[in-house]
């Protein structure tokens, strides 16, 4: 695609770890994808915290910096937002930046549940706005290739999916009793923050998942507590007061794909922990075909294992390294064997935002996949509840791979 030359005015909402990493990803497209003629130009960063404004202007190179997020949806240079204030606040800003009529990127999860997040998608919709969601494992090369070996039938019909989210980052019993733990700050726990990524997953490389089972645990129940804004999750506290936890630490949940699905009729299982101890990002899926299969994982991103036929003498997998033939590899690396890493996703992310935002194709993430996403985890939290199978309407307007 090519464009005539066009500047876009940034303004970001939180200028924590995830906003520092949208403001470089948006400075980062005219140099990765200079054909485009898409200008960014980072106008103004919202943050409660003082420092964090300084840090935005001084460093990442935001003309101005405000403590109010209004300020950022008001000013008249701004094109598009992103949003990384943390779960809670996430609706709130959505709909206000919808009614402002600015295009914004927003942090996964949109919503504490699938009610705030069709509020958003609702006001989006009726704003006639371009979103784009944190679902940025999608934008893996070699999630790519997968994705097109199962959409164009190589693997033959899907028979079984697997997708496990693992990390170890609520591992430690005396981690800070953080607004993750929160229902009220973060409605669901790891169902919303990893769950979500491996449903969104599934979705995008084997199509709509229509009927989800699930059951839920919580680990550990009891927390230290910390003061709001004073320290995250990963802070330990030894001998601190304790407090509750009101959300679960592991989910695991049967699934059904509808019958649009690429993978139609195909069965199979999704599973999330915080608390794992051993995997540090664990994100895997494996695809299963009458004419073959693959396996990804996150922590070697830029391997994908492969078996295509049935009747071969050597039977088992090759590991094909990620190359240029695959996603937007060649943007970021000349060669196989050369290492992309989460950053340069974030990259991926941000063009196909940009690219939407400026009228080209619309390969983005948007807020259907999230009012998707959203209903999966509210299903599985209401079966987990019940012990009973639950329905799932599929969306229109989603990214997932259809037949």
């Amino acid at each position: 695609m090519t464009t005539t030359s066009k500047t876009i005015g940034v303004g970001l909402i939180s200028v924590g770890w995830m906003g520092k990493l949208h403001a470089r990803a948006y400075s980062s497209v005219p140099y990765v994808y200079p054909e485009l003629g898409l200008n960014t130009r980072l106008v103004i960063a919202a943050d409660t915290e003082p420092s964090r404004i300084e840090f935005a202007r001084d460093v990442l190179g935001f003309e101005q910096g405000t403590a109010d997020y209004r300020e950022v949806l008001a000013h008249p240079d701004v094109d598009v937002v992103s949003i990384c204030a943390p779960n809670f606040l996430h609706a709130e800003i959505g709909i206000a930046a919808a009614k402002a009529g600015k295009h914004f990127w927003i942090e996964k999860p949109v919503g504490r549940g699938a009610d705030e997040t069709n509020a958003v998608r609702d006001a989006a919709t009726a704003a006639g706005v371009v979103t784009s969601i944190g679902y940025n494992y999608r934008h893996a090369p070699s999630v790519e290739h997968a994705r097109r070996l199962v959409t164009e039938g190589r693997l033959g019909r899907i028979t079984n999916v697997r997708a496990v989210f693992f990390s170890g980052y609520a591992s430690e019993p005396n981690g800070a009793l953080s607004w993750r733990f929160d229902r009220k700050l973060a409605g669901t726990g790891v169902l919303a923050d990893l769950f979500s990524h491996a449903a969104d997953l599934c979705q995008y490389v084997v199509g709509p998942i229509s009927e989800i089972t699930a059951l839920t645990n919580t680990v550990y129940t009891q927390r230290p507590k910390v003061p709001m804004g004073t320290g995250t999750h990963f802070a330990v506290i030894e001998g601190g007061e304790m407090g509750n936890v009101e959300n679960e630490d592991y989910a695991a949940a049967l699934v059904r794909f509808g019958s649009s699905a690429a993978g139609a009729g195909a069965v199979g299982t999704v599973e999330a922990s915080r608390v794992a101890v051993g995997p540090e990002c664990g994100y895997q899926i494996e695809v299963y075909g009458t004419e073959g299969s693959l396996k990804w994982d996150f922590e070697r991103m830029n391997e994908l294992k492969v078996c295509l036929g049935r009747n071969n003498d050597e039977q088992g997998y090759t590991t094909v390294n990620a190359s240029p033939k695959y996603g937007d590899y060649s943007r970021f690396q000349p060669g196989p064997g050369n290492s992309m890493g989460f950053d340069d996703l974030k990259v991926i992310e941000a063009k196909k935002f940009l690219v939407a935002v400026a009228g080209g194709e619309q390969l983005n993430s948007n807020i259907h996949d999230a009012a998707s996403a959203a209903a999966i985890v509210t299903a599985a939290e209401s079966s987990a509840d019940s012990g009973l199978w639950q329905k799932i309407e599929e969306l229109h307007g989603t990214t997932a791979a259809r037949a």
